[in-house]
């Protein structure tokens, strides 16, 4: 991949979204061809409003992946995203994504005010999604999941469903019956892509051993294996920058 050829950008919420959004972030392919990039899990519903040389404007919402997926990045395109986290599911989303797993549904084109024109201006589409976000938070937040997802998010994953739970107040079981119909995964499944989202800055950085309360290094191993497809030392040297989740990592 030219990696070259794709300019990225990411921008953090303001403090009143924080517990709703990760960030905002935009990519766009300057080139004239369609890029191959290949992606890893890491726990994001994505909002994604997009527009390119071959593709009507279009907004989509992805769900959630639990394995790599290798999509293409249409020539001339921009896409501006929102990144959720999980509390976003109930109280900001339109539909849960449980259905969604490896999939998205197309959202209206005017979802959120924002139009094609938007997309020129990342600044300016943060603050207007910014605005209309801040339109729609809730009154209030069950405190529960306020607190679940507080510590869930602390943690990087590295936490029992046990502890989660007990700090809560709110039993597994709950727990993961409330996973499975927002999201489409079970509690510890979600942990587990969580945690090994964690490890991509010491996989950067060449530490090829597990920092995230892996078992042991077979079971590091086995993990980055199923969400990327390949063993830890290949998706650390990222050849021809495929991995661009790797690729847009901020340098140390």
């Amino acid at each position: 991949m030219a990696f070259q050829d794709l300019e990225y950008r990411t921008v953090q919420p303001a403090p009143e979204l924080a517990e709703f959004v990760e960030s905002f972030w935009m990519l766009a392919n300057h080139s004239d061809a369609a890029q191959v990039v290949a992606l890893v899990p890491d726990g994001r519903p994505d909002l994604v409003f997009a527009d390119s040389a071959t593709e009507p404007y279009h907004v989509v919402l992805l769900g959630l992946d639990s394995r790599p997926s290798a999509p293409l990045i249409p020539p001339r395109a921009r896409m501006l995203t929102i990144s959720w986290k999980l509390l976003a599911v109930e109280y900001l989303l339109p539909v849960r994504i449980a259905a969604l797993l490896h999939t998205g549904m197309y959202l209206p084109t005017d979802y959120l005010g924002i139009t094609v024109g938007d997309l020129a201006d990342f600044d300016g589409f943060c603050a207007k999604v910014l605005a209309a976000l801040l339109g729609r938070l809730p009154l209030a937040v069950d405190a529960r999941k306020r607190k679940l997802f507080s510590l869930l998010y602390a943690a990087d994953g590295a936490i029992t469903v046990e502890a989660l739970a007990e700090a809560a107040a709110w039993s597994s079981r709950q727990i993961n019956r409330y996973f499975q119909q927002m999201v489409g995964l079970s509690l510890k499944a979600y942990c587990n892509i969580l945690r090994f989202r964690a490890s991509f800055p010491h996989l950067k950085a060449g530490k090829l051993f597990p920092e995230q309360n892996f078992t042991d290094q077979a079971h590091f191993i086995r993990e980055v294996k199923k969400y990327a497809g390949v063993v830890p030392k290949e998706l650390a040297r990222n050849q021809d920058d495929r991995f661009i989740q790797f690729s847009t990592l901020p340098q140390k």
